[in-house]
């Protein structure tokens, strides 16, 4: 299982007012590859979209020579805003538009998620439509990923039960700790969804003066989804409020050593 990066973890230290060390140059996204495998050693970047807002194709280009260059390449691309297929074709078009970028970036996955409530309307439409986009994802040479979102896709059953009404072996699942946290059954949500995964999310937000995750334990999701065979990627998505790079650092070593003790 190889630990990558969930770039919005970041997304402090890329602002125009981000405090940086004397001497040091401020952050871009561009220099994100290099910092993340050199100060982080993570060996991979899950990219949200609303990062790359505004870019050209050529810039996107830029970050995949510059990731490649690093050996820590763009994996997933992420839609950060749910989509709603209830709005005539824009959310149809935004996902063909989205395929286009993370081809660009040499990515193996896009990432969605549904707006709209749970309702067999909804789940129908969703399907349908989603089925319909997926040999434009496919032309593009990527995989499908839909993360759990408030609504159609909050059940890990329902997820799943989509995933399979969509069909193909280019349509996945994008867990996350902090989405399986929130439900009845934290460790069953992941077990449930993972072995629909093409990259799990872990979540992580404070750790204890001892090195101890806040919350939920690192170590039993780490369990859960090995428990089921996953054995992909899993980026590190810090969600708190501290020093993202410490904190960073922190879950690196805990998940590391999970993973080690799960062998």
């Amino acid at each position: 299982m190889l630990l990558t990066l969930a770039t919005r973890s970041l997304a402090r230290l890329l602002a125009p007012d981000a405090e940086v060390p004397e001497g040091q140059q401020p952050l871009t996204l561009l220099d994100l590859p290099q910092y993340a495998i050199r100060h982080l050693e993570l060996r991979g970047l899950n990219v949200p979209a609303s990062m790359l807002s505004g870019w050209s194709l050529p810039n996107l280009d830029r970050l995949r020579d510059r990731a490649d260059k690093a050996g820590c390449p763009c994996l997933v691309l992420i839609e950060d805003a749910p989509l709603d297929f209830d709005e005539a074709d824009g959310a149809a078009e935004r996902v063909r538009r989205l395929a286009v970028a993370a081809h660009r970036l040499g990515c193996n996955a896009l990432a969605i998620s549904f707006a709209g409530a749970d309702d067999e309307e909804t789940f129908d439409r969703v399907a349908a439509d989603v089925k319909a986009l997926m040999p434009h994802v496919e032309r593009m040479e990527l995989n499908l990923l839909i993360a759990p979102n408030d609504g159609l896709t909050q059940e890990p059953d329902r997820l799943t039960e989509l995933i399979k009404r969509i069909g193909g072996f280019r349509i996945g699942s994008l867990p996350s700790f902090a989405h399986a946290a929130s439900t009845k059954d934290p460790i069953l949500t992941l077990r449930k969804l993972a072995p629909y995964a093409g990259a799990v999310h872990a979540s992580v937000q404070a750790f204890t003066k001892a090195g101890k995750h806040k919350g939920y334990d690192l170590a039993e999701c780490v369990k859960a989804i090995r428990s089921v065979g996953f054995v992909n990627t899993l980026a590190i998505d810090y969600i708190g409020n501290g020093d993202p790079a410490s904190n960073i650092q922190l879950a690196r070593d805990a998940l590391q050593a999970a993973i080690e003790a799960d062998q």
